[in-house]
């Protein structure tokens, strides 16, 4: 098992999250969701709070990933999280990634998308505050 998915809470395996990609292109991991029918919204649709744990667990795991070995020291209390859908999720393979804005001592910014076909056009980003406490 790698790092991260070593990392994925009990509710990212329930919607089916796993690890695409150790590292994407922006050095945090890529995360997937395969379209099945737990996740589906109407007929046809992925489901708007599947696309939201998806981000999340996405944005989650680019702190992780950027904390390296002090993430087992920190305590991940969301701040806030503000999805923006751009388009209805397909019923395919879903993906998303993180990337840090900001990484303070105890504030992460992070900016996500998640994507279907192409990287280029997303079907909903995110951008989420993370309190970083110590255990």
């Amino acid at each position: 098992m790698n790092a991260v998915a070593g990392t994925l809470t009990p509710y990212a395996a329930a919607l089916g999250i796993t690890v695409a990609e150790e590292a994407g292109e922006s050095g945090a991991p890529v995360l997937a969701i395969a379209f099945g029918s737990q996740i589906e919204g109407r007929p046809g649709v992925l489901h708007g709070g599947a696309i939201g744990g998806l981000l999340e667990t996405a944005g989650y795991a680019a702190v992780v990933h950027a904390l390296g070995n002090g993430a087992e020291e920190r305590r991940l209390k969301p701040i806030n999280v503000t999805v923006q859908f751009l388009s209805s999720g397909k019923p395919k393979v879903t993906y998303a990634t993180g990337r840090i804005v900001r990484l303070g001592r105890r504030v992460a910014n992070v900016a996500v998308e998640a994507w279907q076909d192409d990287r280029e056009r997303p079907i909903a980003t995110a951008v989420m505050n993370v309190m970083l406490s110590a255990r």
